[in-house]
């Protein structure tokens, strides 16, 4: 038996707002949140800028002790998890927990931990070295984290899937529900790696931008790109089966109706030069969807504004939707919130439904200088008033990673 999912909550911490209504408002103001790194001294880096989450204080979120038992990565995504779960009105102690899931990704996990520590090693000793450097650092303690606070008994996972990891999620949890296995999954992404390693390796892959003007750094499909803006924060869903959440009188936000998932299988870091694993990924969607291109009202892009992931993206949704390429908006809310890698899709997710509750398409803000390569409708500069009615969202990770959600407007 096949069972419908709905949305019921969610959470966000990124960097334009460390809640779902102060994050969309500042999509639909057009505000960035790149600036000047300042965690530490970027001299000798060629990268300048990032776009870091403000004014977190993770006790606002949990007590001082849990919090110095946690990276940053799975600070945010318990705050996140607390606006969610608050967000749905649902109550955990009448839920069956042994059917209530977590599925939160990070592509990286505690890399500020490891950096710290590795200091900590070489200048002190390894009897220094913090007893809980290991649950500290590695990728699942944030889905851990949020199962022990909140009691989920269920499915507890941790997709890591590099930039695709918060769509496949979603994903994954949906499917999980669909098909009968849970009532309720917390899903979505966490990611911080604004540190001095990190950047630097992503710098050495030249997969940054160089710009120092925060207004033409994270450009998706202009023509000016030169790499992605390292971003950081978190997303989190409640997706729950329909039933479930009619029974209990939640508010409704979107139902998931699709997913896509495919690989490349081509490069490392680089997409298929003939953009068919994303095509595919897309397809894929529609098809379990039950639609077609002509029913898609919007599509939340990948869009990281590195030269080839926006020229291929590109490519892949004209194979996806033929001629109807020319009529679907797309827009990249990187270009406010810069590329938050693992919570990417997660945030870009709550984008979505967001969009669809506001009957807003978002703009990307940075585009101004058109590239022939990139010459579909990218919403550029100002957003748009338009009734919703199935939005789709695109996560393309480094390993070739492809994976595309589609969420559906409760009135259509």
């Amino acid at each position: 038996m096949s069972h419908r999912v709905v949305v019921t909550g969610m959470g966000a911490v990124t960097p334009i707002g460390n809640s779902v209504e102060e994050f969309f408002q500042s999509v639909k103001d057009g505000k960035t949140g790149i600036e000047a790194i300042n965690s530490f001294n970027t001299e000798a880096y060629a990268v300048k800028l990032a776009a870091t989450v403000k004014n977190f204080d993770p006790k606002q979120y949990m007590d001082a002790k849990e919090a110095r038992r946690m990276d940053r990565f799975s600070q945010f995504a318990i705050a996140a998890t607390k606006e969610a779960i608050e967000d749905s009105g649902i109550d955990l102690e009448t839920i069956e927990s042994e059917r209530f899931g977590v599925i939160v990704g990070s592509g990286i996990g505690g890399i500020d931990s490891i950096e710290k520590e590795a200091k900590t090693l070489i200048d002190k000793g390894p009897r220094r070295v913090n007893p809980l450097f290991i649950p500290m650092i590695i990728t699942n303690m944030a889905a851990g984290n949020i199962a022990i606070k909140y009691g989920a008994k269920g499915i507890c996972s941790n997709v890591v899937t590099a930039c695709a990891t918060g769509n496949n999620s979603i994903g994954e949890a949906y499917r999980n529900i669909k098909h009968g296995y849970a009532d309720v999954i917390l899903a979505g992404g966490t990611e911080s790696s604004i540190t001095p390693l990190s950047m630097a390796g992503f710098s050495a892959l030249t997969a940054l931008s160089t710009s120092t003007d925060p207004a033409r750094a994270s450009i998706p499909f202009d023509k000016e790109r030169d790499g992605f803006v390292m971003g950081e924060g978190s997303g989190v869903l409640v997706l729950e089966e329909y039933e479930h959440a009619v029974k209990r009188g939640a508010k409704i936000y979107a139902e998931v109706v699709g997913y896509g998932a495919t690989c490349d299988a081509y490069h490392i870091t680089s997409p298929a030069p003939d953009g068919d694993g994303a095509a595919r990924a897309m397809m894929l969607a529609m098809k379990e969807a039950e639609v077609e291109p002509k029913d898609i009202s919007y599509i939340n892009a990948h869009g990281t504004s590195t030269p080839v992931n926006d020229k291929l993206e590109t490519l892949a949704v004209k194979k996806a939707f033929g001629d109807l390429a020319y009529k679907v908006p797309i827009s990249s809310t990187k270009s406010m919130i810069g590329h938050l890698l693992g919570a990417a899709g997660a945030v870009e997710a709550v984008a979505c439904i967001k969009a669809i509750e506001n009957n807003y398409i978002p703009a990307t803000i940075g585009l101004k200088v058109p590239d022939e390569e990139c010459d579909l409708d990218y919403v550029p500069g100002e957003g748009r008033q338009q009734k919703l009615s199935y939005v789709m969202s695109n996560s393309l990770g480094f390993g070739g990673h492809n994976a595309t959600v589609i969420f559906k407007n409760m009135e259509v």
